[in-house]
């Protein structure tokens, strides 16, 4: 399989390649390059991966380009990169949102740029992933999207979106979401320790609890609501505690906060 560059040493890229690291994927493939000569080598001390001498040294050296490094950076980059690009060649990953087809396209002035956007998550790190993928159309060969899948499927799961604006959409869905579901783990964890239980104890009885409750919902097809429903028996004390979260805007909140998302990230496109 062909050789996997990142532009970018950071969260994004330790994330996705510790997680491919625990996924036991060829890591002796991947080259990483950083502004910061200090941050790529630790990370390829780190993970025992490879550094490129710059931008242009890993693309000259690998196919599949990750572009893990702020949006208002990616101008600077693919001009550095665009004379080396080889369009039947290279695939460029845009992870930044925001940041569109067209526009990869426009600055590197390749009209038929292979370029797909995507969208992983924090959990990358370790191995459990969600990404959504977009790829540009009618550019892209069945051996390359395959590539593209099991490159993914090195940290996690990866779903397909049929339109390019729906990536707008996964910034909330599923790239910001853990954020919020790490305040509710947080919270039901001071429940625990209000209540009694040791801290780190009723932190790992949350946490598994939203684990064993997101598996069944993915597992099987059955609509959360039904599942929700199930636990809570007539006059019982789960009936109790989901009463108070609606009353309390439990459900509302939740829209909102994502919606708030959705529109920053429309916003980082004006």
């Amino acid at each position: 399989m062909n050789k996997i560059g990142f532009i970018g040493a950071g969260n994004v890229s330790k994330a996705i390649i510790t997680g491919m690291a625990k996924n036991k994927f060829e890591l002796d493939r991947i080259y990483i390059n950083s502004k910061s000569n200090e941050s790529k080598e630790k990370l390829s001390m780190d993970l025992m991966i490879k550094c490129a001498k710059n931008n242009v040294d890993l693309v000259k050296k690998c196919k599949y380009i990750f572009l893990a490094i702020k949006s208002q950076h990616y101008g600077k980059v693919l001009n550095e990169i665009k004379d080396v690009i080889e369009p039947d060649r290279h695939v460029l990953v845009s992870l930044a949102p925001g940041y569109s087809i067209e526009e990869c396209r426009e600055t590197t002035g390749i009209e038929n740029l292979k370029v797909l956007r995507a969208m992983p998550n924090i959990p990358s790190l370790v191995g459990e992933g969600m990404t959504g993928i977009y790829y540009a159309p009618d550019v892209f060969t069945d051996v390359e999207k395959k590539e593209v899948e099991i490159i993914f499927n090195g940290f996690g799961e990866v779903q397909e979106l049929d339109e390019e604006d729906h990536m707008d959409t996964l910034v909330s869905i599923s790239a910001s979401s853990p954020a919020y579901v790490y305040i509710m783990i947080e919270a039901m964890g001071d429940a625990g320790v209000l209540t009694g239980l040791p801290r780190k104890m009723s932190y790992k009885l949350a946490a598994q609890a939203v684990i064993g409750a997101a598996k069944m919902v993915k597992e099987l097809d059955m609509h959360p609501g039904e599942l929700k429903d199930s636990v809570c028996s007539p006059g019982g004390t789960t009936i109790e505690a989901v009463k108070v979260l609606e009353d309390r805007g439990f459900r509302s909140a939740l829209i909102e906060s994502m919606l708030a998302c959705y529109n920053k990230v429309k916003e980082l496109k004006r």
